[in-house]
């Protein structure tokens, strides 16, 4: 337990039970070891809706709910979910969800500490709010820098809008108190952003997303999963995680194809996300292409492990402003991974320094595929890479040293607006 117990309020996209997005799985194990540090916790999320784009049946009927837990509270408000693809109905939900997230804020009373979850990006306007009536610290948290990743996807276009995005991103990096980011491509990328605006970049901290090695374990690879979806005695090639703009699943098409011949091999997408319809058409004409819907949190270990290779596959310039949540995840589960993404990265250095798996540029068919026939080349070196992986993720950050991180960051902070 820790020496000083807090009181905390955390806005975030998505918490239990809505787990099949990434960041209602970081939030929750967050949330979690928190708690079991002796903290009380309130939190400020959306009503489950992730998986398809709409308010989960059981959850309609009330803009907003709110619960008692053990630890604290939570507040669940109406999403206004929108199709992903479309940016700007997107924005006008966001900005929705914002105005009910920070007025049911305000009523939860005083707090030693704020924080806020982005994207979406709005939440930390909300989370400032708050914390500026209480006069109280804000900590901003990025697992994808927006707009950057946006732009670089072509989703934002426009001089205007450009400079309002920009304007926005910059004045709640101004206005918290420390930034939180997952790697140190991010750091480098927001620390840069400070520098030029002569803010400070020293607020920047660097706590990386976990791996909780007792919930994802290696497996045999001959398991349940492959025996439901046909898979038995193939090698499996599997993308898993955000089926989503970001990816370059033409890499997977292009390689299924080469592949066509080879009935031992098949490629497994297993996830949902606004791609997912561009990869159910192509996908439909290639037998040997599976394409999966998300399975059950208890079940990671055993999906993860029905692969023998796992793709990470982020398209060209958004290393710096996006990171893999299931790559660490992989590591865990002992399987070898081949990364189709921007040279220096981390997951790229980690891949070639830990030796678990291949890296290459991303966007490149040619690179790609010739990576991957090695790869499929040498079953052996496989399990070998499988091994590594997994000893890697044994040094990696645990949910329990995660919830420490926070915890010291907190005490920082609060004890600073303190000398301030």
């Amino acid at each position: 337990m820790s020496v000083a117990a807090m009181k905390l309020l955390l806005f975030c996209p998505h918490f239990r039970p809505d787990l099949h997005a990434a960041t209602g799985e970081v939030m929750t194990q967050l949330v979690e070891g928190l708690a079991e540090r002796g903290h009380e916790i309130s939190v400020v999320t959306s009503l489950p809706w992730y998986r398809g784009h709409r308010v989960d049946p059981d959850w309609r009927g009330r803009p907003w709910r709110r619960e008692r837990t053990a630890w604290g509270q939570v507040v669940r408000v109406w999403p206004f979910p929108t199709d992903k693809t479309n940016i700007p109905a997107r924005a006008l939900g966001f900005g929705g969800m914002t105005s009910l997230a920070a007025g049911l804020g305000l009523t939860l009373g005083h707090h030693d500490v704020v924080m806020a979850m982005s994207p979406p990006i709005f939440l930390g306007d909300a989370a400032w709010l708050v914390a500026r009536r209480f006069r109280v610290p804000l900590v901003f948290n990025l697992q994808d820098i927006f707009p950057d990743v946006a732009l670089e996807l072509g989703a934002l276009s426009g001089e205007r809008v450009l400079r309002l995005a920009r304007h926005h991103e910059a004045s709640i990096y101004r206005r918290a108190d420390a930034i939180t980011v997952l790697s140190e491509d991010q750091a480098r990328n927001i620390r840069g952003k400070l520098t030029a605006a002569a803010h400070d970049p020293d607020k920047v901290v660097v706590i990386h997303n976990v791996v909780d090695l007792e919930r994802i374990r290696p497996t045999e690879r001959e398991n349940r999963y492959r025996r439901q979806h046909g898979l038995s005695g193939k090698q499996v090639v599997m993308y898993s995680g955000n089926v989503g703009l970001s990816q370059s699943f033409e890499l997977v098409r292009s390689a299924a194809d080469r592949w066509a011949d080879r009935p031992d091999v098949v490629f497994v997408i297993n996830g949902e996300g606004a791609a997912r319809p561009i990869v159910d058409r192509w996908a439909r004409s290639l037998d040997n292409v599976r394409v999966v819907d998300f399975g059950q949190r208890s079940e990671i270990s055993t999906i993860l492990g029905a692969a023998d290779i796992h793709l990470v596959l982020l398209k060209s310039g958004l290393a710096r402003s996006s990171t893999p949540s299931k790559f660490y995840s992989i590591l865990a589960a002992g399987r070898p991974v081949l990364a189709s993404i921007d040279e220096g990265s981390e997951v790229s250095s980690v891949v070639k320094e830990a030796d678990v798996g291949l890296a290459v540029p991303p966007d490149d068919e040619w690179a790609f595929c010739r990576a991957l026939d090695q790869m499929l080349g040498d079953p052996a070196e496989l399990v070998a890479m499988g091994a590594r992986a997994r000893a890697f993720a044994a040094t990696w950050l645990t949910p329990q040293a995660q919830a420490m991180a926070y915890e010291a960051l907190f005490e920082h902070v609060v004890a600073a607006a303190g000398r301030r």
